[in-house]
Parts: C-alpha cells; sequence; structure tokens
C-alpha cells in the first residue's frame, strides 16, 4: 500500500472516528501532502535530480525525518515547523497503532522550543470603546454591532460564531448552543446587551431573511448582505474596522475578543475551571495562559489578602 493510500485513511480516520473539522483536515492535508514530497525528492536521489514516485511503504529511518526538520529550519516558522510536525506523529502513530508499521520513527520527533506569547487583549474601557464606536441604525450596522456584543459576551472562536444558526440562541434563558472544535457542543451564557443587539439587528433584517429563509430556525444567525451565511473572513474584517476606527491596534481580531472575554472574567473573580467550560478548551493547560495577562490583578489581590504579604 502506497504512503499516499495510507493517507488518504488516516483522514478518513480523523474524519470520521475523531470528528475533525474541514479547516483541521485541511491543514492535515497540506503537511502531509508536503512531506510526502519530500520523501518523493528525496526517493528520486535529493534535490537536483526528477522528482520521483512516493516509496511504497512509510520510511522507517529516523535520520530522514530529521533531515526533513532540518530542511524547514530557517524556512518556515516555529509554529508551522511545530504543526507540521505533530502531524507527521499523528500519522506515523496512527500507522503503528492499526498495525501497517511494527514501530513508529516519529516516537521521538521533538517539535522546536515555543516562545510564550501573552495573548493579545483589551482593557474594560477599550472593549467599551470598540462596542461603543461600533453603534449604528442601519441593518448591516446593528449586525455588525451584534457580531461584536455576541464575541465578547460569549468568548467565541469566530468559527463558533459564524457558525450559530437562529436556533442556537435560547433569548429565554440567556444561552447560546456552540459547536466547538471537533463537533463539540457547549452551552455557553450571553449577556443582555449582547441579546438586545441581536434583537434590533433581527428585527432590521428581516425582510431579507423572509425572502430566502422563511422562519427556518437552521437559518444562520449572522447574514451578508446578500443573505447568505456570514463567513469568519467577514468577521475578522468587521472586528478590524470597528477596532481601527476606534483608535485601537491593528492587530486586534476576533481571538483578541475571545482573549479580553476570558482575562475579564479572571480579574472578576471567576475561576480557572469555569472559564476553561466556558472556552471550550479541551486541557486546562490551554485556559492558564490567560492567568499570565491578570498577574497585576493576582497581585494586587495577594497583597491586600495574605497575612505576611509585606
Amino acid at each position: 500500500m502506497s504512503i499516499g493510500e495510507l493517507k488518504a485513511r488516516f483522514l478518513d480516520y480523523l474524519r470520521d472516528q475523531k470528528g475533525y473539522s474541514p479547516h483541521t483536515l485541511r491543514n492535515y492535508t497540506i503537511d502531509l501532502d508536503q512531506f510526502i514530497q519530500f520523501l518523493a525528492k528525496e526517493h528520486s536521489g535529493g534535490a537536483s535530480g526528477p522528482v520521483g514516485r512516493p516509496p511504497e511503504a512509510p520510511p522507517v529511518e529516523p535520520d530522514l525525518l530529521r533531515r526533513y526538520v532540518a530542511e524547514m529550519h530557517g524556512r518556515l516558522k516555529r509554529s508551522s515547523m511545530a504543526r507540521k510536525l505533530s502531524s507527521i506523529r499523528s500519522f506515523y502513530r496512527f500507522l503503528e497503532r492499526n498495525g501497517y508499521l511494527s514501530e513508529n520513527p516519529a516516537a521521538d520527533l521533538s517539535s522546536p522550543r515555543m516562545e510564550k506569547r501573552i495573548p493579545h487583549y483589551l482593557p474594560v474601557d477599550a472593549m467599551f470603546r470598540l462596542l461603543e464606536n461600533a453603534a449604528a441604525q442601519t441593518p448591516l450596522g446593528l449586525r455588525d454591532l451584534a457580531v461584536l456584543e455576541v464575541l465578547y459576551s460569549c468568548g467565541l472562536r469566530v468559527s463558533e460564531l459564524a457558525g450559530l444558526n437562529i436556533g442556537s440562541l435560547d433569548a429565554d434563558e440567556r444561552l447560546v448552543k456552540v459547536l466547538g472544535k471537533g463537533g463539540k457542543e457547549r452551552i455557553v451564557p450571553i449577556g443582555r446587551q449582547a441579546l438586545g443587539a441581536v434583537d434590533q439587528y433581527l428585527a432590521a433584517t428581516r425582510p431579507l431573511r423572509q425572502g430566502r429563509w422563511g422562519d427556518d430556525r437552521r437559518a444562520p444567525l449572522f447574514i451578508n448582505s446578500r443573505g447568505g451565511r456570514l463567513t469568519a473572513r467577514s468577521v475578522g474584517r468587521i472586528v478590524k474596522r470597528y477596532a481601527l476606527e476606534a483608535g485601537l491596534p491593528s492587530e486586534i481580531s476576533p481571538h483578541s475578543m475571545r482573549h479580553s472575554y476570558a482575562t475579564h472574567l479572571l480579574d472578576g473573580g471567576a475561576d480557572l475551571r469555569s472559564v476553561q467550560e466556558l472556552l471550550g478548551h479541551a486541557s486546562l493547560s490551554t485556559t492558564q495562559r490567560y492567568t499570565h495577562v491578570s498577574l497585576d490583578k493576582l497581585m494586587e489581590t495577594y497583597d491586600k489578602a495574605h497575612p505576611r504579604s509585606r
């Protein structure tokens, strides 16, 4: 069986059994296709020779994998290298577990050391300035305000927000049903300000919705000017536009609003595990990144509360 056929079986496993999203599957496909091209080049005798066919069986020499790592050095960022190596490790682990290989040649393949980055976030007053700057009375302006309010109120990933339907919202209970990574559902609260913005937006766009969706609760919550589902890329443009108009840094993105949501919850006294559940993080260590940005608040609390702080 060729390595290409084994790659296809691996991707089927990720889609059917692990429930990975199309975006994640696309990244795995890109990473493994590039690795297979490298193997084909090595199989044909090096970079100067013609690219040959990929080998019929996955290579078992760790040296070949280390050469691939060396080939990426200086060409890719550490984060990109780490992702590609993670894809390769997962691929070979799948092959070993399913009996295609007797041992995993990538078991000891280590990723480059990553620099710890503090997530970018907005202070509360800057977040309020962003939201107040988006206030408008046109249907699209009301949509933009609702997008920003829901992002901050619920701490959603941009793909989760774009995937919301009318039926995802329970206004009476102030809850939103979110489809997160790996197809996992979670329920998150939504604030009254965000609900008010959504109500105004839905009322303003009712004629556009009736023409295309009727009363279908599976219709997208956020739509574009033609009535189709708003894309994640469009959400990013909305956030950046209003951030710039509010005089905020150009790096502000939907993910910055998610970071702000987590940071403000922790600063307000929320415990780490509750924030983990609200964000939909599988691991608490992922949520712990937000404790770094709350260090000043933590020190203030410590100085006030600890008997031996002075």
